[in-house]
């Protein structure tokens, strides 16, 4: 079996077993989970579902991130650590969304 098959076989399987993972992340939206999954690089989810209501009050869209300052929202997000590097990309990720992609979170990578 070629490196390509195995990961073919494991793919099926893994969508066999599990076809619908839950996402212990709480999120409403596209965009709040794309935030939430910014936020738990190097943090645990609970740490994160515990800081993240306290973000959405003040902001649960683009439209009213980029309206946050990037110290607003460092302040906002410091217990899950990495918090001068997550709030800046935060920042700037909303800034994009709205850019180029209509304030929307896009379906497809490309």
């Amino acid at each position: 079996m070629t490196k390509k098959e195995k990961a073919i076989y494991i793919i099926k399987e893994l969508g066999r077993l599990y076809p619908e993972p839950p996402i212990p992340l709480v999120h409403s939206d596209a965009y709040t989970l794309l935030i939430a999954v910014l936020l738990s690089a190097q943090c645990t989810d609970l740490r994160v579902n515990q800081i993240t209501p306290k973000l959405f009050s003040r902001a649960k869209n683009p439209e009213q991130m980029v309206k946050l300052s990037v110290e607003e929202i460092k302040d906002i997000i410091r217990p899950c650590g990495l918090s001068p590097a997550k709030s800046a990309a935060i920042h700037r990720l909303s800034e994009l969304l709205i850019q180029d992609h209509d304030g929307k979170v896009p379906n497809t990578f490309e």
